[in-house]
């Protein structure tokens, strides 16, 4: 399973992840994103663009995906 991540340590807030596909990403009560949905391998194409959208345009690069067994 691919499994969306993101990095608090280097996430700042912006929201610009949560713009670009808010199914899956949203601030949380912190300030900083957090996927709500992260089993990356379920998603739709389309969303998996839009998250795909967002690791790119991270300016901290603090969204990645990893392999997980599950």
């Amino acid at each position: 399973m691919e499994k969306i991540c993101v990095d608090k340590d280097k996430c700042i807030g912006c929201g610009a992840c949560e713009s670009l596909e808010p199914d899956v990403f949203e601030l949380g009560d912190d300030g900083f994103a957090e996927a709500i949905k992260d089993n990356y391998d379920k998603l739709s194409d389309e969303v998996k663009e839009n998250v795909d959208d967002a690791i790119a345009n991270c300016p901290t690069s603090a969204i990645s995906t990893k392999e997980t067994e599950e």
